[in-house]
């Protein structure tokens, strides 16, 4: 099932789990500056663009957990669905140290056209699927750079976020992880918590259980990685929410 706007993979399987993917491809629509930012191909075919692997990571984990997915079909570039709709890092115009020539001058009317074909169709369709059963849990899937310019690397393999409002599965996954053997961040690279961003808006709102998953874009850049990742949190997340009582 497609959209200009997104994808969705088996809207009838059977899991608790629904997968989200918010940064699933770098995709620039023809109608956003003739279909280009403006920025180099390599500066699109970074993280700067989109969640490098995490789209194939989503599909992959959905399938081996029987869980219906959602994927996004535009950069974050052109507008970052997982922010709110209020948030000043919405529509970039400078990311990692790359300028983003087509916002650069981007004005209110361009920014409620992007929000209007892409960012609200998205959401719409994303709670729908959330609100298809009332047990359902969010496990969001995205990708972090091993260093950004001019910073330090980062020594984990997977980031587990959550919000300091639902700390239920975060705390439980993080321990899990760990367990075996895997470098994982707690609320590292960054806070789980972003008011109006995916998670607050259709988790933390309604008092879903939910998760999110930084894996490292090098270890899922690939069809392999993707498949090995897919089944490693595959069978972490089967029966975790048995575990944590939920």
């Amino acid at each position: 099932m497609t959209h200009e706007s997104h994808s969705i993979i088996g809207p009838s399987r059977g899991s608790r789990w629904l997968i989200t993917c918010d940064h699933a491809t770098n995709r620039v629509p023809d109608w956003v500056g003739g279909g280009s930012l403006g920025i180099a191909p390599e500066d699109m075919a970074r993280h700067i663009a989109y969640d490098v692997g995490a789209a194939g990571l989503t599909r992959k984990l959905a399938e081996r957990l029987d869980a219906p997915a959602i994927l996004t079909d535009f950069s974050r570039l052109v507008i970052d669905p997982n922010r709110g709709e209020d948030d000043p890092t919405l529509l970039m115009r400078i990311y990692d140290g790359t300028v983003i020539p087509a916002n650069r001058h981007a004005g209110p009317a361009e920014r409620a056209l992007r929000m209007e074909r892409l960012y609200r169709p998205y959401h719409a369709a994303y709670e729908a699927l959330a609100a298809a059963r009332p047990d359902r849990a969010i496990c969001a899937i995205h990708s972090f750079t091993r260093q950004l310019r001019g910073r330090p690397r980062r020594p984990w393999a997977v980031g587990v976020l959550y919000s300091h409002r639902d700390e239920r599965l975060g705390k439980a996954l993080v321990r899990e992880c760990r367990d075996l053997g895997w470098i994982t961040g707690d609320n590292e690279p960054y806070s789980g918590h972003l008011d109006g961003d995916s998670i607050d808006r259709h988790a933390l709102a309604q008092g879903r259980p939910n998760v999110l998953i930084e894996v490292r874009n090098d270890l899922i850049a690939d069809a392999a990685g993707q498949a090995l990742w897919a089944e490693r949190l595959g069978a972490v997340l089967e029966g975790f929410l048995d575990r944590c009582g939920l």
